[in-house]
């Protein structure tokens, strides 16, 4: 008797400890049908990335689908991204959600078999990872993070601020921040804005870069660029010391206490990007037939209190116009 109780002890306490898991790698999201396997890599920690995860993650979640997540952020590092794309394909991963261009590059160049499913990502096209929007083809297709009317809209609403130039930080290597700089300069140029420009290679660079901008330009534009916009925070603090507005490219950045955006939440492209995943693991759809696409839900985002800090006195038009919002608090 004293035997039996001791093995119903032993596989009582196995049976706990299998309940509780072991892994600290991976996230667990039981649902129907076979187990799958989804590798995350994000390059960077910050509100507008970690948001779009959590939009993928829960558009699998609404479909049902019985899945494990591997993540792993690369905390800013290239390195790390093709270290993080070699272990996902090496652990043979049922498909790779890439949550920025370095990302998605760096898996891509390690697996032309896994399907990859990508986000915040600028351009598509002009970083390889797709053919068009249209039809992707290969083993690619994901969201945009930028619509090609958000830049327009963006230059007109620094216009009507009054606002005679523009201030830009930018990390040069990231492709699409290039890009995105050249397209700004440009529209800039067009609707008769000067442009001053200060480049970063770390986030600790950030603050420094927007400092030496202020008496170059009347106003900043954050553009979709993960260096920047992780330590967004600092920017601001030198928009409401010089009463610069700080205008920014989504709205969580809106909701960081950025000035306003004509721009999107990332949670939704997230979310469009995890649809998109659950046609290629549900529906058995090739990535290659899944048009990619641009963000879907835009508008023009103010908050209020960023407004009054950076010496920005809204008109009844552009109350009209926007949804406004106040800076949301951390522990909120």
């Amino acid at each position: 008797m004293k035997k039996l109780w001791m093995i119903t002890l032993v596989i009582g306490a196995i049976a706990f400890l299998t309940a509780c898991g072991t892994s600290s790698d991976a996230e667990s999201n039981e649902g129907e049908g076979d187990s799958l396997t989804v590798g995350i890599t994000q390059i960077v920690e910050h509100p507008s990335l970690d948001r779009a995860t959590e939009g993928f993650k829960q558009a699998l979640l609404d479909a049902g689908l019985n899945v494990e997540f591997e993540e792993e952020i690369a905390q800013g590092d290239n390195n790390n991204n093709q270290t993080i794309a070699q272990k996902l394909v090496g652990d043979e991963v049922d498909l790779i959600f890439a949550n920025s261009t370095p990302s998605a590059q760096s898996v891509l160049n390690e697996t032309s078999e896994i399907p990859i499913v990508f986000t915040s990502v600028t351009d598509p096209v002009g970083a390889g990872l797709v053919n068009s929007m249209e039809k992707p083809g290969g083993n690619v297709t994901g969201t945009a993070d930028m619509h090609p009317e958000t830049l327009p809209k963006t230059i007109d609403l620094i216009k009507d601020l009054g606002k005679e130039s523009i201030g830009l930080i930018y990390n040069a290597s990231e492709q699409n921040s290039v890009a995105q700089i050249e397209s700004v300069k440009e529209l800039a140029n067009e609707n008769g804005l000067d442009t001053a420009e200060a480049t970063v290679s770390s986030s600790s660079e950030v603050k420094q870069a927007a400092e030496s901008l202020v008496g170059k330009a009347d106003s900043i534009l954050i553009i979709t660029d993960n260096t920047v916009v992780s330590a967004l925070e600092t920017v601001l603090m030198v928009g409401h010391d010089n009463e610069i507005p700080i205008v920014v490219s989504e709205h969580d950045s809106v909701k960081r206490g950025g000035f306003a955006a004509f721009g999107f939440d990332y949670y939704d492209i997230g979310f469009e990007a995890g649809e998109k995943a659950v046609e290629i693991l549900k529906d058995g759809q090739s990535p290659s037939e899944i048009p990619a696409q641009y963000p879907q839900n835009l508008k023009l985002m103010i908050n209020e209190e960023a407004a009054e800090k950076m010496g920005v006195e809204l008109t009844d038009e552009l109350k009209e116009d926007a949804e406004l919002v106040t800076t949301e608090k951390e522990d909120e």
